[in-house]
């Protein structure tokens, strides 16, 4: 799907969900307006430089934190935290990390435990801002244990 948003490494792979890379005070209100009723922050705090949990909550967002520092954060746990998440939210989504790499990579993480084979799951997380991580992604899929 196109994207009208001023956004980074933006993805909207459904109407209902936006993903991208690193937001700052800016963006939140063009997400607003946009629609958005949920942000989701895969970044640890200590990655960020401003209180982005106060500013999407004083616009009347919701606001989820699931840490992803990098390759070796990507679990099952954390893929299985960011779908029931999403699926909690009301409205429309946002997931966004620094650049949409780990939010494409635990999309991808999502599909393989739900049943993809490795190259869907990879498609999957690339619609989502899979990247650079696609590698590693490569090489833990084989490793999850569905169920």
């Amino acid at each position: 799907m196109s994207s009208n948003w001023n956004l980074n490494f933006v993805n909207t792979p459904t109407d209902e969900l936006v993903t991208c890379g690193r937001l700052d005070a800016a963006h939140l209100d063009e997400i607003h307006t946009g629609g958005v009723r949920t942000v989701i922050n895969l970044c640890p705090p200590t990655e960020l430089d401003w209180d982005e949990q106060a500013q999407v909550e004083a616009r009347g967002m919701q606001y989820v934190n699931i840490p992803v520092a990098g390759p070796a954060d990507l679990s099952a746990a954390k893929a299985r935290e960011l779908q029931a998440a999403v699926q909690a939210a009301e409205g429309k989504v946002l997931v966004h990390c620094q650049s949409s790499n780990r939010v494409g990579a635990l999309f991808a993480l999502g599909a393989y435990l739900d049943g993809a084979d490795v190259e869907t799951a990879v498609r999957v997380g690339q619609a989502h801002g899979l990247t650079k991580m696609e590698g590693a992604v490569r090489q833990i899929l084989p490793q999850l244990a569905r169920g």
